[in-house]
């Protein structure tokens, strides 16, 4: 089976003044479509940088990046965004709302980058709070909703163009447990009806629960890849 997205011997260096730091170092990921992967590791351990690497949001220093067996590892900053905005839905600790839009505005948002007619992306935007329960919410802006609302709505927004990946960056980080059980239950719907989830965590109790794949990074590099017996 080809993978969806592959990383191939993939490094990410930056320049801090004179020194050089490697904050990824030479690592390989193959994620198959309709997987559940974690990349999880401590604070500093590169899993940020391999997020924005698999999420096309960064350029690789060195080494090849594929999607649907295109290697975007050269591509230009549009040709990526339009990839990003078709195949790959975000989720993201802070939410990354926009606060002067109500709930179903910041879930039209992406769907207008598309070019979605107006009336299509209403649609959309209602059906997809109502799906995430929050249909009594529609008109409240951010400062009115709560965390867990928060994070709701910005499932709905990554869930707008019907990525085929959706990749979630600490997404129950700044949430309660109970509140954060809830979004990954809803991840692992997602996932049970064909979408690729890539959750990037330190938690390693969320990782072990729900992603059927996990990459454990330390300095840089793949420490070990563990998988769940089906």
């Amino acid at each position: 089976m080809n993978a969806l997205i592959e990383l191939t011997n993939v490094e990410k260096y930056y320049e801090m003044g004179e020194a050089i730091v490697r904050a990824v170092d030479g690592i390989s990921i193959k994620i198959e479509k309709g997987d559940f992967v974690a990349i999880m590791g401590p604070s500093g351990s590169g899993k940020s940088t391999s997020m924005n690497l698999v999420g096309s949001l960064d350029l690789p220093t060195y080494g090849n990046i594929y999607l649907d067996n295109k290697n975007i590892a050269h591509l230009d900053e549009s040709q990526l965004s339009q990839i990003r905005g078709k195949k790959i839905g975000f989720i993201f600790q802070s939410f990354n709302l926009i606060p002067n839009l109500t709930a179903k505005e910041n879930v039209m948002l992406p769907m207008i980058f598309q070019n979605t007619e107006k009336e299509e992306r209403e649609e959309k935007a209602e059906e997809l709070l109502k799906l995430v329960e929050l249909e009594d919410r529609m008109d409240h802006y951010p400062s009115q909703l709560s965390g867990g609302q928060q994070q709701r709505v910005a499932i709905a927004r990554a869930l707008a163009n019907d990525p085929e990946v959706i990749l979630a960056d600490e997404p129950t980080g700044n949430l309660d447990t109970k509140t954060g059980e809830r979004v990954m239950q809803f991840l692992d719907k997602c996932n049970k009806e064909g979408k690729t989830i890539i959750l990037v965590t330190h938690d390693a109790e969320v990782a072990l629960k729900h992603a059927k794949t996990i990459y454990w990074m330390k300095d840089g590099k793949i420490d070990k890849v563990t998988k769940k017996k089906k």
